[in-house]
């Protein structure tokens, strides 16, 4: 195992710039995870650390070792891709041996380390089969398996799990990050997917347009988004953003689109009629007597919760609710966000606010 140190990293394809002086430190044994729309870098930066694509700056450390130069068979990772990349003609058992063949591995060694990804894995009845007798998720079992019997310092996956239907996605979801606590292989782990990001992570990076826009623990990312793309990016169904002004004349209150006004617990000192925007979640809105008035459009029941579509001064936003209510599309009913638990972001930057 090893940490992983990117410093400054660049990338531009010819006259065009995707990543622009990325700094990022895993440590040793963390479980990280690069989250981003399409396009924001986030691939190009683990092919990077894998050596797949050469840096146009900065430098990439795989424990004490510089790694820009280093061809990707020598940095002593293991990669686990979208598409699998299983040989058809090959059982499950010589998939997961073929590096270890190709680097001339006693045969008892290949055997061994073998039963042991597939031990771990639950993949010792399928060791016969062939990759076109499997399931989608057995197959990504064996990819993972591949990359585990090479006991590399570094896992390295991309979206390996985009091509699984929900309830694969869910359950791979799950085994790889057991995977992780049982062999505690420092992992990053590229997806856009933020409900991924949440669930499985140690650490997220969050990245847009080549930058990375915010790092931390997903629920600090989740609580403390620290500007208006984590905000909307993290999270689902994602916070509901409404510009305004906030009044300060002995408490601070935002008023809003349609002239909503709408409570805040505090607010920075100066920002009397700042213009801002309001951020809420939609769990964080309740049902009461002193309320803003909206109008519900669609009603969403998921079973555990009720999502509720809704116009706000003429904007629209997403309440979620764990109660039973009987709503009825047209019906008005007045919403109030918890003040403790509302977010204010700059209206020119969009970059946090505190107070």
């Amino acid at each position: 195992m090893a940490s992983v140190a990117i410093r400054d990293v660049r990338k531009a394809f010819g006259t065009t710039h995707v990543i622009h002086g990325v700094n990022i430190s895993i440590t040793d044994g963390e479980f990280v995870v690069l989250v981003g729309p399409s396009g924001c870098g986030k691939s190009t930066l683990l092919r990077m650390i894998a050596g797949l694509e050469n840096i146009s700056g900065g430098e990439i450390r795989i424990g004490d070792r510089v790694v820009n130069h280093v061809p990707p068979k020598e940095r002593d990772i293991a990669m686990v891709f979208q598409n699998y990349a299983l040989y058809p003609h090959m059982t499950v058992a010589d998939n997961m041996a073929f590096s270890l063949k190709l680097r001339g591995a006693p045969k008892t060694e290949i055997e061994s380390r073998v039963n042991r990804a597939a031990e771990i894995l639950g993949l010792m009845p399928l060791l016969e089969r062939y990759p076109r007798q499997l399931s989608g998720g057995q197959r990504q079992r064996v990819a993972m398996g591949r990359a585990i019997v090479r006991d590399p310092q570094v896992f390295l996956f991309d979206e390996p799990l985009s091509n699984l239907d929900a309830k694969w996605r869910v359950q791979m979801r799950t085994e790889i990050k057991e995977l992780h606590q049982r062999l505690k292989t420092t992992t990053v782990y590229v997806t856009h997917d933020q409900i991924e990001a949440m669930t499985m992570a140690d650490k997220i990076v969050v990245m847009h347009d080549g930058i990375v826009e915010q790092i931390g623990a997903p629920l600090h990312l989740y609580d403390k988004p620290d500007n208006l793309f984590v905000a909307g990016f993290i999270g689902s169904p994602a916070m509901n953003t409404l510009k305004g002004t906030l009044r300060v004349n002995g408490k601070a209150e935002f008023t809003g689109p349609g002239g909503v006004k709408l409570p805040v617990a505090s607010a920075p000192s100066g920002s009397d009629n700042r213009p801002v925007v309001y951020g809420v979640r939609p769990e964080h809105f309740v049902i009461a007597d002193d309320g803003a008035e909206a109008e519900i459009m669609v009603i969403e029941p998921t079973g555990s919760e009720i999502q509720v579509v809704a116009k706000l001064g003429g904007q629209e936003i997403t309440a979620v609710f764990r109660e039973r209510h009987q709503f009825k599309p047209g019906e008005k009913i007045r919403l109030k966000p918890d003040p403790k638990l509302v977010h204010l972001f700059d209206a020119g930057t969009g970059k946090r606010l505190t107070s």
